[in-house]
């Protein structure tokens, strides 16, 4: 059983008790918790079991077991969280925080209660790791969930990044593109999938706070109701992927927030062919896709420090600012 303080005084909920995940039989209640914070923070993810079945089949550096914490009130699911770690590349070494309130149980200290549950297991986590390697608290949030924020700060995290979600109507004028010379567009086939993750994966070193991914994460990636490769636009420079948008349509997340969009995600150029058009090509083409299917709008996010410049493509080409994403850390000190 997590070892919490349930002495707290800034705890106000007659019934409040703590419980480890006791397997599969829980991710029913994650999806509850999830749904129901879903509709008061706009949070626009609409999880099914299934999903969480997926994700918790390759889990990377978490035990649920020992690494989750569920709260009841009077035996009704309040809330959870869970925490890993993963390593950023040429960057510290990141420790994790998920958690969710149900709304009905905000604004009592449960939060804070879960936060501090958290950073004690992962200073756990971290006194078994190397002394030299640098340390942070890694959490994240939007801008429609304003306690959350409050909540981060309150417990000594600033933000580190703000990423910035966009979209754009399909019935909004698009300026004419061509793919350069040299790059041809071929579908995705399965004997292309381990070659275009791999292209994907050097690209994104580039970005800001890019943490390798393991095998297992391809797996999953594969295994995911939005690996949607008929979707894809891939520019291929004879045998080399150049570049690439995974776009995709998640049906159940358009019902559940009442839009038809389609999502220009995960748009990436390699290095050698940058700076040539590509980037701008493809993301048109697939806005033209999207609005054949007859999606009213496109998504996509961006890092507002993006290295490459990817804000003002996007701005160039219709996107507005729709929602902000801030990523919170916090230097690690083992006490």
């Amino acid at each position: 059983m997590p070892q919490v303080d349930l002495s707290s005084n800034d705890v106000r909920i007659p019934g409040l008790t703590f419980r480890d995940y006791r397997g599969v039989v829980d991710h029913a209640v994650i999806v509850a918790v999830m749904n129901a914070c879903n509709i008061v923070d706009r949070a626009e993810y609409n999880e099914s079991i299934d999903d969480v079945h997926r994700v918790f089949s390759h889990l990377t550096n978490c035990d649920p077991s020992i690494d989750m914490v569920f709260a009841e009130v009077d035996g009704r699911p309040a809330g959870y969280s869970r925490v890993f770690w993963k390593n950023e590349l040429d960057g510290p070494r990141l420790y994790i925080s998920l958690g969710f309130v149900v709304p009905e149980w905000r604004r009592r200290g449960l939060g804070t209660l879960l936060l501090r549950w958290n950073e004690s297991r992962l200073r756990e986590i971290a006194s078994e790791h190397p002394a030299g390697t640098e340390k942070v608290f890694h959490v994240w949030t939007t801008d429609a969930v304003p306690g959350a924020m409050a909540l981060f700060e309150a417990n000594g995290y600033t933000v580190a990044r703000v990423l910035v979600g966009m979209t754009r109507p399909t019935s909004a004028p698009l300026p004419p593109a061509r793919l350069p010379e040299g790059f041809d567009l071929r579908v995705a086939r399965p004997e292309h999938y381990r070659k275009i993750w791999d292209a994907w994966e050097e690209a994104y070193q580039d970005h800001w706070g890019y943490a390798p991914r393991s095998a297992s994460e391809l797996e999953a990636w594969q295994q995911s109701r939005l690996f949607q490769p008929d979707l894809w636009r891939v520019a291929w420079a004879e045998d080399h992927v150049a570049g690439l948008i995974l776009n995709y349509v998640d049906a159940r997340r358009n019902q559940w927030i009442g839009v038809d969009r389609g999502y220009t995600q995960d748009i990436f150029v390699r290095r050698p062919w940058r700076r040539r058009g590509l980037a701008r090509a493809l993301l048109t083409e697939s806005i033209r896709m999207f609005t054949r299917m007859g999606m009213s709008e496109t998504y996509l996010g961006v890092d507002t420090e993006s290295p490459t410049g990817a804000n003002v493509l996007y701005e160039s080409l219709g996107y507005r600012p729709y929602r902000k994403h801030f990523v919170y850390r916090k230097p690690m000190t083992l006490e």
